[in-house]
């Protein structure tokens, strides 16, 4: 099992991987930073924001950073429409972090305003479930790996939760379970965690059921789960022999089936790696990315029926310089069945966001660092809709926080792309 350390590195690099310089691409959009990290004297308002941001009320946005606070591990914002900051929560106001250190999932509202999500790192070392009140009292849900180093309850909970009709919050973990490969939970109200599935039952290096979901999950109007894992599958002897990840479905009972295996064409054609969510539309089909793979090894934007056929709608890196982008992202539908994404590479190096229509055409609408020292941003993780059709998101790196002390490459923001 990877450490902390090495999961920063890991996450980092499927974040900010760079591909080529431009050469030649027209944008359909118009960016706006909304907000720089690092504005504040040693980056109280948070820094390097590893995920997206929700919309609350009144139209403000709500996010999470992996680093910076009142600790330095982390915050929990609110973003005004005017770009106002309030921090609402700092990570770690304690010694040993009990409440949680490095949040790196997204955020979710229940029906009275209270934001949910989880950290990667604090409580007893492998990550913690939270709850934060519009007021900013912050509970610990659920704290990870509570037998101190056995961790049969999950490990490292990467990304964020979701909620069903009554309540339950579910999600996944990177590690920890039976074979330490990963779980699916369930957290009741009040709670109670109960691990609906542990990856890898078949055996170390022989995970044909999946093996680290480094996303999390949806859910179906029967309760079913569907998510990704990054490794394992039928193909255990490609990638390195740890398998190219797959996508899987758990019933509310816990019992899981591989709806597919990654690089099971020649050449991984059909994506290998698997790190995002996937969505899924009103007929019951899955749409989402892989990190590698495709017809030139940058990555796939695929759709798989419910009955586990796969089609790749489109292959990154198709441009010469890869200014389509690369390592695509998670994605996000428009009311017309278009989809949108954010990926690495594009014009110049530091990431776009694009569209992607039913039909597999993609158009890059925004590349970054279009600016003198990506003042726009650097590396876009994360979007969501607004009313108006307006796309919102946050960069890794980027921005003029002024405090940042990442040298030169600014400490992220968060983004407005008007049509």
């Amino acid at each position: 099992m990877a450490g902390k350390s090495s999961l920063k590195k890991r996450s980092a690099a499927l974040a900010l991987l760079v591909f080529g310089v431009f050469l030649g691409a027209a944008w359909a959009q118009t960016e706006t930073v909304l907000y720089s990290f690092c504005a504040q004297s040693d980056c109280t308002d948070g820094m390097l924001p590893e995920t997206g941001v929700v919309f609350g009320p009144k139209g403000n946005l709500y996010g999470t950073t992996f680093g910076g606070g009142a600790e330095g591990m982390g915050v929990v914002f609110k973003l005004t429409p005017e770009g106002k900051e309030t921090v609402l929560y700092s990570f770690c106001p304690q010694g040993d972090c009990p409440d949680g250190g490095a949040p790196n999932g997204g955020l979710v509202f229940d029906q009275k305003g209270n934001l949910y999500g989880t950290t990667l790192e604090g409580g007893n070392g492998q990550g913690v479930a939270f709850k934060l009140t519009p007021k900013g009292k912050e509970t610990v849900v659920h704290t990870f790996c509570e037998r101190y180093g056995i961790c049969p309850d999950g490990a490292y909970p990467e990304a964020g939760v979701v909620f069903d009709q009554k309540g339950n919050l579910y999600g996944t973990t990177f590690g920890g379970g039976t074979e330490d490969w990963g779980v699916v939970y369930k957290l009741s109200p009040k709670g109670k965690e109960t691990v609906l599935y542990s990856f890898c039952v078949q055996g170390y290096r022989e995970c044909t059921d999946g093996a680290n979901p480094e996303a999390g999950v949806v859910l179906d109007q029967k309760g079913n789960l569907y998510g990704t894992t990054l490794y394992g599958g039928a193909n255990d002897t490609g990638c390195a022999g740890n398998g190219c990840g797959v996508v899987f479905k758990v019933t509310p009972k816990g019992k899981e089936t591989v709806l597919y295996s990654f690089c099971v064409q020649s050449g991984c054609t059909d994506g290998a790696y698997p790190y995002a969510r996937v969505v899924l539309d009103r007929k019951g089909n899955l749409y989402g990315t892989t990190a590698g793979g495709g017809a030139y090894g940058e990555g796939v934007v695929f759709k798989l029926t419910p009955k586990g056929k796969e089609t790749v709608l489109y292959s990154f890196c198709a441009q010469t310089g890869c200014t389509d982008g690369g390592s695509p992202g998670g994605l996000v539908f428009d009311s017309k069945g278009n989809l949108y994404g954010t990926a690495a590479g594009g014009a110049y190096g530091d990431g776009v966001v694009f569209k992607l229509t039913p039909k597999g055409k993609e158009t890059v609408l925004y590349s970054f660092c279009a600016q003198s020292n990506c003042a726009d941003g650097s590396g876009p993780v994360g979007l969501v809709f607004d009313s108006k059709g307006n796309l919102y998101g946050t960069t890794v790196e980027g921005g003029v926080g002024k405090d940042c002390p990442s040298s030169g490459a600014g400490c992220g923001v968060v983004f407005k792309l008007t049509p």
